[in-house]
């Protein structure tokens, strides 16, 4: 098992460039592998969920070349250019991979059988095949779990899908089987979602419509290849902002060529909400995402209500939130975030665990958690934590090293490298101390 050991380390300054996004990785190897042609992809985020998903594009016939770490060919093979894999196509730990390829493989005239890591395994996969199923397909879960079972050959038809939950996974999914399908596909979300995947689609020619919550897409003759640069991931840089406004009164920390699509960046009006000084620097495109650099000032933080509306655009940040509302004076409460509930683990369950082993004065909700924060000299005592496994979790803590009383213990940081390969050495470079040990 690894493990991290995070010591109280007040200060911290300097500049950071985060790894590129893993969401916008993870599509441009799908989209970009169903193009006619040679594309390329600069920031590719090598994290394991990402090669997770290069290796099932390889399986399926799309000869990818990845010339470093960060930079890959694609040689595109068209919308019914893949093949069958021959075998269970094994996503490790991402969901993302999982929910996508089972839209994608849904419409292949193949059979296809997706499985997972043991963590994987044990998250929901029938909000995806339902709406798959509506449409014509042949989608098979295991108790609503993985593995997931997909019969090819069956030619899907458009429908007016309206999501009971927001999730931009099972938008995408559905709008990737819509790519096959006979008719227009429309997906009607509750809630403002992720829209990477519809950037993307248009970006390579397929005519999309788009009023406020209701997105449709019309089948394309073809995919046009692209030149991608992907853009740093704002979930990996949210915890280096709420670093910077932790620290030391006079730190500063500069966050450089993050992603700020607006589907993303909930956390950004929270934290400012919260008294976080935060500016946007130099504000550009890269491709069809806004791009800027981040000036974070160390901050006093209050206590808020945070918005019910702003949850989804901050979902995957919300561990990292939890550890700022520790740190802020007076109350935080979060609610609307049931999803935490089916991520890599229960997140509302897990925070909760950690955030009692410190010291931190807490209630949980079904969907969220109520915090009662200290502002002045140390939020959490020191301590053993288990992370349970998942990657925000273990990052959020080694965050919360920064205003804690004595040394934490981390446990089963492994999958960290699963989004944030490097997070360490990236840490212990603005001034964290936290290093990484075998248990």
């Amino acid at each position: 098992m690894r493990n991290f050991e995070a010591r109280p380390a007040n200060s911290v300054s300097g500049a950071a460039a985060v790894p590129g996004d893993k969401s916008i990785s993870h599509r441009s190897l799908m989209l970009l592998g169903l193009a006619v042609g040679l594309s390329e992809v600069t920031g590719f985020l090598a994290s394991e969920d990402c090669l997770a998903t290069l290796a099932a594009m390889r399986a399926l016939g799309v000869r990818i070349e990845q010339r470093s770490p960060t930079h890959v060919l694609i040689h595109g093979v068209g919308l019914h250019g893949m093949r069958a894999a021959g075998r269970a196509l094994d996503m490790g730990n991402a969901g993302t991979a999982m929910r996508l390829f089972t839209g994608l493989l849904s419409a292949q005239s193949f059979d296809s059988q997706l499985i997972g890591d043991a963590s994987l395994m044990k998250r929901p996969m029938e909000r995806v095949a339902r709406p798959l199923r509506d449409m014509g397909a042949d989608v098979r879960t295991h108790n609503g779990t993985p593995p997931v079972d997909i019969g090819g050959g069956r030619g899907l038809r458009g429908i007016e899908y309206r999501m009971p939950v927001a999730s931009a996974q099972v938008k995408s999914a559905v709008l990737l089987a819509g790519l096959y399908a006979e008719g227009a596909t429309t997906v009607i979300a509750p809630n403002v979602t992720r829209d990477h995947s519809e950037r993307m689609l248009a970006s390579c020619g397929v005519r999309l419509d788009v009023e406020g919550l209701r997105t449709t897409l019309h089948p394309p003759q073809q995919l046009t290849p692209q030149r991608i640069d992907v853009p740093g991931d704002f979930s990996s840089a949210a915890f280096f902002i709420v670093a910077g406004l932790l620290a030391a009164p006079g730190s500063r920390v500069l966050i450089q060529n993050v992603g700020l699509n607006p589907t993303r960046t909930g956390l950004l009006d929270i934290l400012r909400s919260m008294g976080g000084e935060i500016d946007i620097v130099n504000p550009r495109s890269s491709g069809s995402e806004p791009v800027a650099d981040l000036q974070v000032r160390a901050s006093v933080l209050h206590g808020i209500q945070v918005p019910v509306d702003l949850v989804p655009l901050a979902i995957d940040e919300m561990p990292i939130l939890f550890i700022a509302a520790a740190c802020a004076a007076g109350e935080t409460v979060v609610t609307g975030a049931e999803e935490l509930r089916v991520k890599e683990s229960d997140r509302i369950a897990a925070m909760s665990t950690g955030l009692a082993a410190l010291g931190v004065v807490h209630s949980v909700l079904p969907d969220g958690m109520r915090i009662t924060g200290r502002s002045e000299g140390p939020a959490f005592g020191g301590g053993a934590i288990d992370s349970v496994g998942d990657h925000r979790i273990a990052m959020a803590f080694a965050i919360a090293s920064l205003r804690a009383a004595a040394p934490l213990l981390i446990r089963d940081v492994a999958n960290v490298a699963t989004s944030f390969p490097g997070f360490v050495g990236l840490a212990r470079s603005i001034g964290l101390d936290v290093h990484e040990s075998a248990a």
